[in-house]
């Protein structure tokens, strides 16, 4: 182990959970398995982001008590588009499950090999 992974653990752990979401994401032939898979790749995203706006000693920008000075504060910049992000994961991870849920009507199954099995009977 390097100096630099003890000093940048945050960073080590976001790309552990990125690999993880990523494989499980490869690997299973479940959807909700998938979308749990793609949440981890999310949220492994996230942590790299918050960690790499956070500036050790400094706070949030929220000016208080008259401090202007840019060297008081973090970068508000990776802070908002965490917050973008989560915004739009949920609404990505919504819409999944309701097509999801559509196709479990539709399959009675949410194997995506069985699927692929009965849409080829069908002839699509």
């Amino acid at each position: 182990m390097g100096p630099n992974l003890l000093i940048n653990y945050g960073e080590a752990v976001a790309m552990i959970l990125f690999g993880i979401g990523f494989g499980n994401l490869l690997l299973q032939t479940n959807l909700i398995k998938k979308i749990i898979g793609l949440n981890i790749m999310d949220t492994a995203i996230y942590l790299f982001l918050a960690e790499k706006g956070y500036i050790s000693g400094r706070v949030a920008p929220i000016v208080a008590d008259g401090v202007q000075s840019m060297e008081a504060y973090i970068n508000p910049i990776p802070s908002g588009l965490v917050l973008t992000g989560i915004v739009v994961s949920v609404s990505v991870s919504a819409l999944m499950l309701a097509l999801t849920i559509r196709l479990y009507r539709r399959y009675h199954t949410l194997d995506l090999d069985e699927i692929s099995k009965q849409l080829k009977k069908e002839g699509l």
